[in-house]
């Protein structure tokens, strides 16, 4: 049965927060790997991030994880939100070189590292590895990072994280099981040993979903799009439809040897429990009860 492990993304109100705190509880039925908390462009969530881990610890049974970016900040600066991590008990860091804020109606703003600061991820993971011993995730692209001068290149930096000490990469999302198969072939055929975990997003509204995948260069298949048109006011069918064309994507990998699946559940809890009981993972009621409190 393969593992997994769940993300989300700070509230922005204490409501919002109460609610995503009985959503990380929920989960924590399918007793995830780990739960990891996003941290904003540019480190622009960083006390919410902090915040929402605080209130998880301890009242969810599963290891929490939080993002740290170099963006913006200089090295004393990351490394006192990875310190602060360790002090509440997180000791996991996802390690991400991270991009500069959106401004509304403006062109992307292109990365510019720190003059005194972190200048990409692989300087990050090295930098963290010499503060307390966490375990490391990085990024990987199987469609390539946009920014990339080429698929080889991307390569190459993913190997120059694992080499300064990650333990795992966790990819972008994706719609085609293909790409992240080809992408893993590539990776192993560079002499990377260590797991890459497949990053699933479950389809909620159709729209909302391939707006993200403009957003971060990842491609979405004609036929799903054709598929999912006209479904976005129609709820049941739309979660229906949702399951059962993610869970193929699962079942894909899982077929190809995947022991281990990261979903980007929005903060959401019934698409992600969907997909975890169709991969096999049986709910702990014993968790849910001795933790909802």
């Amino acid at each position: 049965m393969p593992e997994v492990s769940f993300e989300f993304f700070p509230a922005k109100t204490d409501e919002k927060a109460a609610s995503l705190l009985r959503v990380a509880q929920r989960l924590t039925a399918y007793e995830p790997r780990f739960m990891s908390v996003t941290y904003g462009a540019g480190g622009s969530s960083r006390d919410r991030t902090l915040e929402t881990l605080r209130q998880m610890s301890g009242k969810v049974a599963t290891p929490l994880a939080g993002h740290l970016t170099c963006v913006n900040a200089s090295r004393g600066d990351v490394d006192d939100v990875a310190r602060a991590y360790w002090d509440i008990g997180v000791k996991h860091i996802v390690a991400l070189r991270g991009d500069p804020p959106a401004v509304k109606g403006a062109p992307p703003v292109p990365y510019a590292p720190h003059s005194e600061g972190y200048h990409y991820a692989a300087n990050l993971v090295a930098g963290l590895k010499k503060i307390a011993p966490f375990e490391i995730s990085v990024a990987a692209y199987p469609e390539t990072h946009p920014e990339a001068e080429s698929a080889s290149s991307d390569i190459d930096h993913l190997k120059e994280k694992f080499d300064a000490g990650a333990d795992r990469a966790i990819t972008q999302f994706f719609f085609d099981p293909e790409k992240f198969l080809r992408f893993r072939d590539r990776a192993v055929k560079a002499g990377i040993t260590k797991p890459i975990v497949p990053g699933i997003l479950p389809i909620g509204r159709a729209s909302q979903a391939w707006r993200f995948a403009k957003m971060c260069g990842a491609s979405v298949p004609d036929e799903l799009k054709a598929l999912f048109e006209g479904v976005d006011d129609l709820p049941p069918i739309r979660s229906r439809l949702s399951a059962v064309v993610v869970d193929r994507i699962c079942q894909r990998l899982k077929a190809e040897g995947v022991e281990h699946f990261h979903f980007y559940t929005l903060n959401q809890s019934a698409p992600t429990s969907t997909l975890c009981t169709l991969l096999g993972r049986q709910r702990s009621h014993a968790l849910v009860e001795n933790h909802a409190a």
